[in-house]
């Protein structure tokens, strides 16, 4: 048995192909099939199923891959201990983000971040927070950046920042003239949703949910992909859309003109770092965490007058 021979049944098991595993370990798919055949033959048992496609592990084979997934992670962190008596960070830092954090988060960190460690290689994907989770269990990403709670007790989940919600609203909509609005104050205009698959869709109903049932059919009728397009749904046409606060950062005189906070306790997100318990590239996550700290407003560090909503 071998570390390679581990590393080529993981991903295997990734990418559910024997194919696309020997394209992304850089080796010809029948050098992989013959070294994983050879494991096979050594431990005396199948680790996949080649009759299924796609190739899917055994019963033991998923058993024997989660081990090679824990071995071959402890192997790595060989250089990550060099690394830190060294006092070096480098390499490749794979991260998640969901798209309501990401453009609103990402321009404020990544600069600086960039700046005092030249020789970490980000690379950042957009990502729902299923396929964020999905990917952190299989090793295709280092840590997601998401809302929280997920309830998944193979991560663990570092809390960042408690970031409030605010209403955006339409000159024409009746919630146009109040200083502070509530839940109540939402249900009673039409309002913008993201479209299923994302986290903020289920905390923006949560936040009207226990009034919704009140309300006469058809106020959650629309939806949309992106908080772009809520804003510009309110700007165009009429009704309300609730946005995170970080989203109107960049907002002109007369988009501000439209923002209404909630009144305390204010629905915010809680906003966390997620990772596996067994993680690897701790020295350059701790660096990320400690630069988006430094990045968001002291007021989102505490969850004081806030409302944690969850999306279930």
């Amino acid at each position: 048995m071998t570390l390679v021979q581990l590393e080529y049944i993981i991903a295997v098991d990734t990418y559910r192909s024997f194919v696309a595993a020997a394209e992304k370990c850089f080796v010809t798919q029948p050098t992989l099939s013959m070294q994983i055949q050879k494991l096979e033959e050594s431990l005396g048992i199948r680790i996949f199923d080649r009759s299924r496609q796609p190739v899917v592990p055994t019963e033991i084979g998923m058993e024997i891959i989660k081990q090679a997934r824990v071995i071959i992670t402890e192997s790595r962190k060989v250089n990550e201990i060099v690394q830190a008596k060294k006092g070096e960070l480098e390499g490749e830092l794979r991260i998640g983000v969901i798209p309501t954090v990401a453009p609103y988060l990402l321009p404020r960190v990544l600069g600086s971040f960039m700046e005092k460690f030249p020789k970490i290689q980000l690379q950042i994907w957009e990502h729902t927070t299923e396929k964020i989770l999905r990917e952190l269990k299989v090793g295709l990403l280092d840590c997601g950046i998401l809302s929280t709670p997920v309830h998944d007790a193979s991560l663990v989940e570092r809390p960042l920042f408690y970031e409030p919600f605010v209403a955006y609203v339409a000159a024409k909509s009746k919630l146009f003239d109040k200083k502070e609005v509530t839940s109540e104050d939402i249900l009673s205009d039409k309002l913008w949703l993201l479209n299923e698959g994302h986290c903020m869709r289920g905390q923006v109903l949560n936040i009207c949910q226990r009034k919704r049932s009140l309300e006469p059919e058809g106020t959650f009728e629309y939806n949309t992909g992106s908080v772009e397009t809520l804003k510009r749904m309110v700007d165009i046409n009429s009704g309300t859309t609730i946005l995170p606060e970080l989203s109107i950062a960049d907002f002109d005189e007369d988009q501000l003109h439209r923002v209404r906070y909630f009144r305390s306790p204010e629905p915010a997100r809680e906003v966390s770092i997620v990772t596996t318990h067994n993680f690897l590239k701790k020295m350059a996550i701790d660096a990320l965490e400690k630069e988006i700290m430094t990045a968001v407003p002291k007021r989102f560090r505490s969850k004081k007058k806030k409302d944690v909503v969850g999306f279930d």
